[in-house]
């Protein structure tokens, strides 16, 4: 095996395809060898899962064959260290195989496969027994750099069309069973299928044998090499042309081959990086102005007079005037810096500082990004690179809620102690600021009157006000979508791990309109999002989630030239735009907030007169693009593919966002694995609580705060009324997927935002069998949601029904509620527990309907007189405890828990002392006295216990 050509003499010579064949053999030898053990061994230890054993399961997943037993997980490691030097050699020749002069790529795919090697290391020697979080690192991060290996593997190949061949067919095979992989993950995870998880397993294997096979490929080029190491054949000298090329060459014409035929630049890359940064800045500001703006009527119960800040978004009409509009263009980077007083309102204590700060720098902000696009209005590559960083700069707001569970880290309702990164934010954006702004084209003279578009500038304004509500309303949170069409338990539609499809489709969206930007502003377009919105609208589950994915598809695509287009129509298109999306933004919150707004009943549960409104606008917007002669000239240089020097760093940039959107939906897809506190007495410890909206008292966010008060209470199934945040003015939000996860619950998000209520939820340590969502009567106010749900709660059903009514102000509402209800828990068979928000005195009035015979319902206590809104009623089950804890600063509605025997009988109303109960059913007694954090037993000090 000595080489034909060298210029000394070999000491050693081997061929290079014996390091893909050695690699091979001990990487396969590792798993498989785990197996075999695994089988002859623990058969029946590793088949069995959370849910199965055998014979219902009779295949081991990889990760029990491998990581949590001796000696199996021995042998794995073993043979894995074996594999980490040919694996180190098998990088490195790759590079030496397709690096050359000027090339990028190859250093990245290198550096790529490094860091793949070493996050290997990770999950093999940390397992999820010695470290759960660090293991998931670990492997997400392997599994996550997994795609850019293998296209980058795809791309630079050598043009072997043997190997080539074999490459596609296992990296398509790889991903394809990603597919089956994930249906059946669910099957078994949500749904919990017999041999659902057997099913899986096979996937799973076929996932380490395709792994394995598209390394094992290198064999065929690496008998190019001898290892001395001497290149005999000159492939590593660039001579030979690489897939990239060749595809390149046939894309040259093309929109994907004018993006990625430029050499890649860090400083590119890190421009593109900033002017993202900075579009995410501006996203993340507008969206806690109806934030801190809802704060307001929220306490007043009613206008207060704060709302009028809304209106701060039409900033940009200052541009109209000439010398106004050249001062803000010359000093557009000191009008960003003031816009950073959004992201330093969190300094300010009080509420009404905090929100005129935030006003400010909207205002500033919707001033800067208004005048640096029409700066850049003669600079069609420079202003295309603009709009996408603001477009990006949306996926990343949503991706950074994505991570922190619908709370975005810079927002002014957020600081240190309960999960801010405000100051980090900070920095970051005054970073972004000085690098994106460096450069602003200078077109500060008057307006360009060449080729002005012929139709008028309020039809282009309203094209870009049915952008704007379309991505803040729908877009801006990756659940807000899913929430329109969950429809309970079973589970028949996505959930809220399932987010990564919106930003997938957004991110798509924005492909489009880089690469077929010629056909992404037509009517067809506007056609497939006007579908969208439909199917959306009037369906529930994945059929409406389709649509849900077809609109944020299309809206994101005509992003670039609708603001394209108001650019041509002059600076008052922006402030135009602006006012008629705050138009849509009153009427957006009217649907729902009709009973305190003055004209409200009009829109009294119009969402789908919204929905058309928007699409009406973007049509509107559709047509000013689609007459003007300017943006048909481009959209002729389109087709013919002019080159944008810019938009390959912002694909990459694009493409970086949704690979960590993949990571994080990994990370929080659901356990489904929960325990309740006292399962060895069967207890359900149960309770409701009116949230406020998850703001508390000072404008804060109120998450941790109810997540430490609901785990100390040892809290197994809680109701949350005014739940429901996935508006714009409540900064679309879902504080129960933060509690959910955190308490390990299954959760109920109740009726969806286009349902028009202000929410009801159900959070519960027990599996939730099925569950249905009720409208109760409401001729006149606001609507009254119920969830009725069937737990499976110590192998035996157990119902619970959440249920806000209406208001003081609307006794028949309440009337004709109270009678729907009593009627509905009156038909249930099984025991049953009511949590409740009723509005009524006891032992009068709608009481009577509520307890009585027409329910069939008891009161958990029908001595405690001071009662008014909350309420805990039962039946067919024994109740064992009750206790009232205050609520400290956290809403304005205490909490209120009920302790319940499963299988034991109703008992009576003879009260006991704490110590004549067993210790598994006393509440806990850090709640004494002066209590924790001031949350305490109060009205009657102390918990009572019944016989």
């Amino acid at each position: 095996m000595a080489p034909r050509f060298r210029e000394g003499d070999a000491v050693v010579a081997l061929s290079g395809k014996w390091i893909s064949w050695a690699h091979t053999f001990a990487a396969y030898s590792a798993f498989l060898g785990a197996m075999v053990v695994g089988l002859s061994l623990h058969y029946q230890k590793i088949v069995q899962n959370e849910y199965y054993g055998y014979p219902q399961e009779w295949f081991p997943s990889v990760s029990s064959t491998i990581g949590d037993r001796y000696p199996e997980r021995a042998v794995f490691q073993f043979f894995i260290a074996m594999t980490s030097g040919p694996r180190f050699v098998l990088v490195f020749l790759w590079y030496v195989l397709t690096a050359r002069p000027n090339s990028t790529l190859p250093k990245i795919v290198a550096g790529v496969g490094i860091f793949r090697t070493l996050s290997c290391g990770g999950w093999t020697y940390v397992t999820s027994t010695d470290d759960h979080g660090w293991h998931d690192i670990f492997m997400i991060s392997y599994l996550v750099a997994t795609l850019p290996w293998t296209l980058g593997c795809l791309s630079l190949s050598p043009h072997n069309a043997k190997a080539v061949r074999y490459r596609k067919i296992l990296a398509g095979s790889f991903f394809g069973t990603l597919v089956p992989l994930i249906y059946f993950f669910i099957q078994h995870k949500v749904h919990k299928v017999p041999g659902a998880y057997t099913t899986y397993a096979f996937f799973e294997w076929a996932l380490i044998l395709f792994d394995v096979g598209f390394d094992a490929v290198t064999a065929l080029d690496f008998d190019a090499f001898e290892l001395v190491i001497r290149d005999v054949k000159g492939s590593s000298r660039g001579n030979r042309k690489q897939v990239a090329d060749v595809v390149l060459e046939k894309e040259k014409d093309k929109p994907i081959g004018n993006v990625f035929a430029s050499d890649f630049s860090w400083t590119g890359f890190l421009d593109a990086t900033a002017d993202v940064y900075n579009g995410y800045v501006f996203w993340s500001m507008l969206t806690s102005l109806g934030l801190t703006v809802w704060y307001f009527p929220l306490w007043h119960m009613g206008i207060s007079g704060y709302e009028v800040m809304v209106m701060c978004t039409v900033s940009p009409f200052l541009l109209l005037k000439a010398s106004l509009r050249s001062f803000v263009i010359k000093n557009v980077q000191y009008v960003h810096v003031l816009s950073l007083s959004g992201l330093l309102a969190y300094l300010f204590r009080t509420p009404e500082y905090r929100l005129f700060s935030v006003a400010f720098g909207v205002s500033m902000s919707c001033l800067a990004w208004s005048a640096t696009w029409y700066a850049e209005r003669t600079q069609q590559s420079r202003l295309e690179s603009r709009i996408l960083a603001w477009s990006i700069g949306l996926v990343l707001s949503s991706v950074s809620k994505f991570a922190l569970y619908t709370n975005n880290p810079v927002w002014p309702i957020m600081h240190a102690e309960n999960g801010g990164w405000n100051n980090l934010g900070l920095i970051l954006a005054i970073a972004a600021i000085l690098r994106s702004t460096r450069a602003v084209t200078d077109n500060r003279g008057g307006i360009d009157l060449a080729n002005r578009p012929q139709t008028s500038p309020l039809l282009a304004s309203l094209g870009l006000a049915g952008l704007f509500f379309g991505m803040h309303s729908l877009l801006s949170d990756s659940s807000t979508m899913v929430l329109w069409v969950w429809e309970g338990f079973p589970v028949r539609g996505p959930i809220a791990a399932n987010g990564i499809l919106t930003i997938a489709a957004m991110g798509l969206g924005i492909l489009m309109g880089i690469f077929f930007q010629s056909t992404t502003v037509s009517w067809l377009n506007l056609l497939l999002a006007a579908m969208g919105a439909f199917i959306l609208t009037s369906f529930h589950n994945w059929f409406g989630y389709m649509g849900a994915l077809l609109l944020a598809t299309n809206l994101m695509a005509v992003a670039t030239l609708l603001v394209t287009s108001a650019v041509r129509h002059g600076p008052v298109t922006f402030g135009l735009g602006f006012l008629i999306y705050n138009v849509l933004v009153l009427a957006h919150v009217w649907v729902v907030a009709y009973a305190f707004v003055p004209g409200g009943p009009l829109l009294r549960e119009h969402t789908d007169w919204v929905m058309t409104a928007t699409i009406m606008s973007l049509a509107a917007g559709v047509y000013a693009a689609s007459n003007d002669g300017s943006i048909k000239k481009q959209r002729i240089q389109s087709g013919k593919n002019v080159p944008r020097k810019y938009t390959p760093y912002y694909t990459y940039v694009l493409l970086s966002v949704e690979l960590i959107a993949l990571a994080i939906s990994y990370l929080r897809f659901p356990t489904n694995d929960y325990v309740p506190y006292h399962k060895d007495e069967k207890v359900i410890t149960a309770g409701i609580w009116t949230i406020h909206f998850s703001l508390d008292n000072d404008m804060w966010s109120s998450e941790r705060r109810m997540r430490d008060l609901i785990k100390e209470l040892e809290i197994d199934v809680i109701g949350l009324l005014e739940s429901d945040l996935q508006r714009i003015i409540m900064g679309n939000r879902d504080t129960t997927q933060y509690l959910a996860e955190d308490l390990g619950m299954y959760v109920d998000y109740g009726p969806g935002p286009n349902k028009h209520t202000w929410g009801s939820a159900l959070l519960s340590k027990f599996p939730i069998v099925n569950s249905t969502h009720h409208m109760l009567p409401s001729p006149v106010g606001e609507l009254a949601p119920a969830i009725h749900a069937t737990l499976d709660a110590y192998g035996e059903l157990v119902d619970v029904v959440v249920f806000h009514s209406g208001q003081e102000e609307d006794p028949e509402d309440r009337r004709l509620q109270s009678e729907y209800l009593a009627d509905l828990m009156r038909a249930v068979p099984r025991p049953l527990i009511l949590l409740s928000y009723l509005v009524i005195t006891p032992n009068e009035g709608n009481y009577k309907t509520y307890v009585g015979p027409r329910s069939g319902m008891k009161d958990i206590d029908s001595s405690d007189w001071d009662r008014w809104c909350e309420y805990i009623l039962y039946k067919g089950i024994r109740r064992s405890g009750y206790a009232r804890v205050s609520r400290s600063t956290i809403t304005d509605t205490e909490l209120q828990v009920g302790k319940f025997v499963v299988g034991q009988p109703e008992g009576s109303d003879e009260q006991l002392n704490e110590d004549q109960v067993p210790e598994g059913l006393r509440f806990p007694s850090i709640f004494r006295g002066q209590g924790r954090r001031d949350h305490r037993y109060h009205v009657f000090d102390e918990p009572r216990y019944f016989v």
